[in-house]
């Protein structure tokens, strides 16, 4: 009885942990995985702008982080959603695609975990029902001094660096460098883009390793339990014509 109850307190202290951790899954998602090639880079100077100025639109807006569990304790984590629906900024588009410049902003504090209605769409490896626990140990590990340190730097930004319009159609691919926590690094992006009646859509998908951006993924129990490095990454930006914009 002893050694039973000793093992259930184990047991319980383990779920325990599960449930306030962030977690993902050991399966990576199917499907094409474009490349994104990334460097530490000085931080920018200002961008000069050219051209007709779009306006993102928060609300029509959506960027999305799947994170996966990992470990030899994996089985009992959870995978997470983490999405934006809070990015601002602006794209800047001159006649010649190639010229455009964009700066956005991705406020970190706002950062939604696990609505159920994006869990639901990425299929039966997202569940669509999470503790409360658990979006709440998922967020405290997210925000804290040993990730991206929210209290501290409460913004992810993008900046443009550079735009590929060699790919035929529709298709961009955007050097863009990324300041996560102070550090700022190159992420070669595709983009699917369409511009007509005053709107701007740019969308993408694409893997991205937390390593990539100076971050160390999460583990506990001496690794027993830990969030993958890769991530999945998800975009659908959308910006209005500007009729008035100040600098």
């Amino acid at each position: 009885m002893r050694m039973q109850s000793r093992y259930l307190l184990l047991s319980v202290s383990v779920a325990g942990l599960i449930l306030t951790s962030l977690a993902g899954c050991p399966i990576r998602p199917k499907g094409p995985e474009p490349a994104a090639t990334t460097k530490i880079a000085p931080v920018p100077p200002a961008q000069r702008h050219e051209g007709r100025p779009f306006d993102v639109a928060s609300g029509e807006s959506l960027l999305t982080i799947l994170a996966f569990r990992g470990g030899t304790l994996a089985k009992f984590g959870h995978n997470h959603v983490i999405a934006s629906h809070d990015i601002s900024g602006t794209f800047y588009v001159p006649d010649d695609i190639e010229h455009s410049t964009f700066e956005l902003r991705i406020p970190v504090g706002q950062l939604a975990i696990d609505e159920p209605d994006l869990r639901a769409k990425e299929g039966p490896d997202f569940p669509k029902d999470v503790p409360d626990s658990a979006r709440e140990g998922t967020r405290r590990n997210m925000l804290s001094d040993a990730l991206l340190n929210g209290a501290q730097y409460e913004n992810i930004t993008l900046v443009s660096q550079h735009i590929d319009t060699s790919t035929p159609g529709s298709q961009v691919r955007a050097d863009v460098l990324i300041t996560v926590r102070g550090q700022t690094h190159t992420l070669s992006v595709p983009v699917t883009y369409s511009l007509s009646d005053g709107q701007l859509t740019a969308s993408g998908d694409l893997p991205l390793k937390q390593s990539d951006l100076g971050l160390t993924p999460f583990t506990a129990a001496l690794g027993a339990l830990a969030v993958q490095d890769e991530m999945r990454v998800r975009f659908h930006f959308v910006a209005h014509a500007a009729t008035t914009h100040g600098s």
